[in-house]
């Protein structure tokens, strides 16, 4: 299988870290917090298979950059993902979120019809009725002191550990990837801005407006979900809102499910990509 390679591209002012593989059509794969596009490294190569995997480390994650002097918001992350597309000559693209990176993934769709052939949805927020674990996450972020643990190397690790079903995964080599880029106190505090700069007004527009937006949609969740422990319910009612998105969901696996298992996710998404769409 085609193996990702490490890419940087400046838009803005900003320089951005992606992971790339194959060709072809374009998959773009959004992360969210406190991950960026390692979590996908074990991905890329199935969907390379077919397809132009792409995954990007959004501003303030990763190896891109982390500026403190922006508001992490849904126009800032629009104009990132349009800059980004823009100067790999991509128009439309298919697209993959999780976590935080849904929010802004699905913020950007609806902002942009007709550019999103397909919609692959894990573990991620959707609606602005959060569980109470989003209101805990939130109220840690404004908290000192809490929220400079979280952010922290080891307080990293331990949202990985718990974000998984199975911890024996996460080794060292696996670990270290998502702590480096937030050894600096100047990083952990453009985390703390990036994990905390997404409102509720945004779910609410992506809540009114997805139903109707022009797609083709995939459910794929991990059930042993601690961060998102709503996502169930999340699921069930995109499906209510979408009744001929296929759902899977997948026993064994937490919030984190690229992590407990790849080869099932990519397997599911890759599928999902080189099935012909319906005619309307």
């Amino acid at each position: 299988m085609p193996a990702p390679t490490s890419h940087h591209v400046t838009i803005q002012n900003l320089r951005l870290h992606y992971t790339e593989a194959g060709e072809g059509d374009p998959i773009l794969l959004l992360h969210g917090f406190p991950t960026s596009s390692h979590l996908y490294r074990n991905i890329l190569p199935q969907l390379a298979k077919t397809h132009r995997a792409i995954a990007l480390d959004l501003p303030g994650y990763g190896l891109s950059d982390k500026p403190l002097d922006v508001r992490y918001d849904y126009d800032f992350y629009t104009d990132v993902l349009n800059s980004f597309l823009d100067a790999l000559g991509i128009g439309e693209t298919n697209l993959v979120v999780h976590d935080l990176g849904g929010p802004v993934g699905l913020y950007w769709a609806i902002q942009n019809p007709g550019r999103v052939p397909k919609l692959v949805i894990l573990n991620t927020l959707v609606y602005p009725e959060t569980s109470w674990a989003v209101k805990l996450f939130l109220i840690a972020m404004k908290t000192p002191g809490l929220r400079d643990f979280l952010v922290s190397p080891k307080g990293i690790v331990g949202a990985m550990q718990f974000g998984v079903a199975n911890k024996a995964r996460l080794n060292r080599e696996v670990l270290t990837p998502y702590t480096a880029p937030f050894e600096s106190p100047a990083a952990r505090k453009a985390l703390i801005k990036a994990g905390s700069g997404l409102g509720l007004g945004g779910l609410a527009k992506i809540a009114r407006e997805l139903p109707g937006y022009e797609t083709s949609i995939r459910l794929i969740y991990g059930e042993k979900d601690r961060v998102l422990p709503d996502v169930a319910k999340t699921m069930a009612r995109l499906q209510r809102a979408r009744p001929e998105a296929e759902l899977t969901a997948l026993p064994n696996c937490g919030h984190f499910l690229q992590e407990d298992d790849p080869e099932r996710v990519g397997q599911l998404i890759g599928e999902f990509l080189n099935t012909a769409t319906p005619e309307p």
